[in-house]
């Protein structure tokens, strides 16, 4: 049986403090640049040499404002913020790779689905078909009420309208134009075929969208679709739409448990369910010896910012731990923010229980998922037991430093990876989706529920 392949995405944000708040101190840290253009560009270019499938990158709309009640720790911090915009580098970053995929978070919560739908046919063209849409319904209240809201929908309510969401998109991209609409006959002047292009008459509960698709086809069509909810309705949202899901926990036991139930759904859904792609968020921390490393991860440490783990714990739970003493253990609070993060430090592993000192020391370096330490060899040994153990298909690299990070996983563990026939030498193919699938399969497949809105002349939507 052939070994399987690693997927590996670089984890990043267009901040100062992504998932190790405070370490933007570091003197070998450049996260301060990433107002920079070429940040992002010699980034691509970096991951590109190291036969990355992508860079996934974070995205929030709000301020961390629960911890001490205040958006002061996270402003003193740089926790998250500022943050600009992850989609306007995209194009850049493009045009100086070519294999190179690209995952961008966009909160369906704050979007109309017939503009953002063109915003990705636009990148999947600019990209040659390697964009992907991590999509999530958002979480904060701080970005509820900036963007028009009293308060943040409730968490299943979010899932309700992301699923019509989906519906509206689908019907954009699959089937508002069919495949030989565009003929662009210079001879007729006739660019496109109006027989071919298709109102999608779309009206529901949430979203009217009656009119035609303003992109022509692009090399995916459908963007490559990723989420990243393990609470109960995020992962039947997952199992049913998406191709790629993002997991975090700090254990593999717990992770398999989300990716069996994640599996088991999809196929209930007709899906074959190891077209579900899962990664887990990993931090590694490389050098030549494992003691080095281990000196590496002190000097980090170090630097890592209590009240800026804390101010992501908050952000993520809408749990206010500065109420709390430090050695209290935590218990389960219903919760309308990610449901899944308040599990994994109350209920999901009955062996491990959380004080807020605990957590802030947890949370200083690889935000929910566990920091890997140790020499190339040690470093591949335990994501090989993560895949062996947890299920998972490949992971979502954060840094303690960066560009760092990825340059020493790079230069150290790749090569070992390559050995082991865990990365591949090369890549083989042209777009995102083939790049999980094999080529030839740029399209959503079959069994995904978005295909049966693909045009057909017996269509009776029409």
């Amino acid at each position: 049986m052939p070994t399987q392949r690693i997927l590996l995405n670089a984890f990043d944000m267009p901040v100062t403090g992504h998932l190790a708040p405070g370490v933007w101190t570091h003197p070998d840290d450049r996260a301060h640049r990433y107002k920079d253009l070429d940040y992002w560009t010699n980034l691509a270019k970096l991951l590109e040499r190291g036969k990355f499938d992508g860079l996934f990158l974070a995205d929030v709309l709000g301020v961390y404002d629960v911890y001490q009640d205040s958006r002061d720790p996270a402003v003193r911090t740089g926790t998250q913020l500022p943050v600009n915009d992850p989609l306007l580098s995209v194009s850049a970053m493009a045009a100086v790779t070519e294999h190179l995929g690209f995952g961008v978070t966009v909160s369906l919560t704050y979007e109309q689905p017939y503009a953002l739908a063109r915003k990705f046919s636009t990148l999947d063209h600019l990209t040659k078909g390697r964009i992907a849409w991590n999509i999530v319904t958002s979480y904060l209240d701080s970005a509820a009420v900036n963007l028009g809201l009293d308060q943040q929908i409730t968490h299943d309510n979010r899932y309700d309208i992301g699923e019509e969401f989906l519906e509206v998109t689908y019907k954009l991209w699959e089937s508002s134009w069919e495949d030989d609409a565009v003929v662009a006959d210079k001879e007729t002047g006739v660019y496109a075929d109006p027989a071919k292009v298709h109102p999608i008459g779309h009206k529901g509960k949430y979203y009217s969208v009656p009119g035609v698709f303003l992109s022509e086809p692009s090399p995916q069509r459908t963007p490559v679709l990723y989420q990243a909810g393990t609470s109960g309705k995020g992962k039947a949202f997952a199992a049913k739409h998406a191709e790629a899901v993002f997991v975090m926990s700090h254990s593999t036991e717990v992770i398999r448990k989300h990716v069996d139930d994640i599996r088991a759904q999809a196929a209930g859904f007709g899906r074959d369910p190891r077209s579900v792609k899962v990664f887990a968020l990993v931090t590694p921390i490389v050098a030549e010896t494992d003691e080095a490393a281990q000196q590496k991860f002190r000097d980090y440490l170090s630097r890592a910012s209590f009240d800026g783990a804390l101010t992501l714990f908050g952000g993520w739970t809408g749990i206010d731990l500065s109420e709390y003493p430090a050695d209290q253990a935590l218990t389960h609070v219903h919760s309308e923010a990610i449901q899944s993060v308040v599990e994994n430090f109350s209920k999901s592993d009955p062996s491990r229980t959380w004080t807020p000192e605990e957590i802030g020391k947890f949370l200083g370096i690889g935000g929910l998922g566990p920091v890997v330490v140790g020499s190339p060899s040690t470093v591949a040994d335990e994501l090989e037991r993560w895949v062996e153990e947890a299920d998972v298909d490949g992971f979502n690299l954060a840094y303690a430093v960066t560009p760092g990070t990825f340059e020493e996983f790079i230069d150290l563990v790749v090569p070992e990876l390559q050995r082991r026939g865990r990365v591949w030498q090369d890549y083989e193919s042209d777009t995102l989706r083939e790049n999980f699938y094999g080529p030839g399969q740029a399209r959503l497949r079959d069994d995904h529920p978005g295909a049966r809105f693909r045009y057909t002349e017996a269509d009776n939507r029409r």
